[in-house]
């Protein structure tokens, strides 16, 4: 009996975590127009030279991982009004939000320079925002179990928000100056709701208690995150994990003009892949409470390659077999989205066992570099390959064999670094009752 009320008082209520997941919704909707539409949009629509804002987006991507240890740092350090999570957070609202509305909705007449200063401080203050809210969710309880129940709901916010993203362009248009109204609308989708639902996590959400009996400077942080295994090893899979995903999500658009002839459903089948991520939140949850979190993300990532890799035999026409295989990817990315950040606050408790300071915010910022080396490393590795097999998306048709080389890059390249990450995490060390024994140690 005691152990059921036990359970029961370890979990928070539902309102409070829609309060808390409520800002993942707009940072989310800011952050797919960044990194996609942004280039596209100022070199096409506002007649900037495609070189110089290759060269400026380059600068500012530079700048947003520099930023990630030093946010990440203060984020631990902060001591102003409102709790080093909750304050932190809601004080890097004004940039992130007056950034987006200006980065999104230009005058009609810009030089580089204003791509630079707003491009520049968006991605700061989305750096700011993002590294204290996550470490925010990540604290607010020290359960095994409601720590993923946390992330369910931000990270289902997060996709609701992508999906917004993703659906807004194509609302207005998604060609020629159309792309103005689109993203105008998106501007003022954040420029309101991230302050509106900022500031009411802060007022109604908790902030975590700071477990920390000792602080340390950024070296001495670093040297501790080093020597703490289990952090190691599920970085390492998040890492391997986070480039096998992204070598379907570089060429996805190509895969779907060029291998299956159907370049008027690139748009329907990446809203029904992220609907269907949606769906998968709640699966992600039971799977994790059932056979534990490490267990049930490598499982999920050993049914993601099995069915992947029938994609690589599809052609011509066969949008209904790849609907289908969006629909079960969809849905077994949730677990990809949910399970890792959970199983990240119980590592942090590693750390906080062993060094008597709790760093999430640090944590969370090798979290947010090892998310953009996946992705660098991906594009960096995909677009020399299809050079290598004679693919070019310029042409109106490829030959039979680069598309093929398209299928096997596309469909069967991901499976490698994607067993290699379930073989680091099927046996992981933390598990419910390892946990529990790190929390009785803080």
């Amino acid at each position: 009996m005691w152990k059921v009320s036990s359970r029961r008082a370890s979990r928070s209520h539902p309102s409070t975590l829609i309060l808390y997941a409520l800002p993942a919704f707009p940072l989310a909707a800011l952050a797919l127009p960044l990194f996609v539409i942004v280039p596209t949009f100022y070199s096409e629509v506002m007649g900037l030279p495609v070189a110089a804002v290759g060269g400026a987006l380059f600068a500012i991507r530079l700048l947003d991982a520099a930023s990630d240890p030093i946010f990440g740092w203060l984020a631990d350090r902060w001591n102003g009004v409102g709790g080093r999570r909750r304050g932190f957070f809601l004080a890097s609202i004004p940039l992130t939000a007056v950034a987006a509305f200006m980065l999104f909705w230009p005058p009609q007449t810009i030089g580089l320079g204003y791509l630079l200063i707003w491009g520049g401080l968006l991605s700061l203050g989305f750096t700011w925002s993002s590294l204290p809210y996550t470490a925010w969710g990540a604290e607010l309880s020290t359960d095994y179990a409601e720590r993923t129940r946390v992330a369910a709901f931000r990270e289902g916010a997060t996709l609701i928000g992508t999906l917004s993203a993703i659906s807004l362009p194509f609302a207005f248009g998604t060609a020629g100056a159309n792309n103005a109204d689109g993203l105008k609308a998106v501007a003022v989708l954040v420029a309101v709701l991230l302050p509106l639902t900022g500031l009411m996590a802060f007022v109604f959400v908790p902030e975590p208690v700071n477990r920390s009996t000792r602080e340390f400077g950024l070296m001495q942080s670093l040297v501790f995150m080093s020597k703490n295994r289990p952090f190691l090893r599920l970085i390492a899979a998040f890492l391997l994990n986070g480039f096998a995903n992204a070598i379907p999500a570089t060429l996805f658009l190509y895969f779907v003009s060029g291998r299956l002839g159907a370049a008027e459903w690139r748009g329907p089948f990446l809203l029904l892949y992220f609907a269907c991520a949606v769906l998968g939140v709640p699966l992600a949850v039971k799977a994790a409470r059932r056979w534990s979190k490490h267990k049930a993300w490598s499982g999920a990532m050993l049914v993601t390659c099995s069915i992947f890799a029938a994609s690589g035999f599809l052609g011509d026409g066969d949008l209904v077999a790849f609907g289908a295989i969006c629909v079960c990817t969809g849905l077994l990315l949730a677990f990809d989205l949910v399970l890792p950040p959970s199983m990240q606050a119980d590592v942090i408790d590693n750390d906080t066992a062993v060094s008597g300071s709790q760093r999430s915010g640090m944590y969370f910022a090798a979290w947010a570099l090892a998310t953009k080396l996946s992705l660098a490393t991906a594009v960096g590795v995909t677009f020399p390959m299809l050079s290598l097999i004679g693919f070019d998306p310029a042409q109106d048709r490829s030959s039979p064999d680069a598309l093929k080389g398209l299928s096997l890059l596309y469909a069967w390249a991901p499976i490698v670094p994607k067993l290699a990450a379930i073989g680091l995490m099927w046996g992981f060390p933390i598990d419910r009752v390892a946990q529990r024994e790190l929390i009785g140690r803080t």
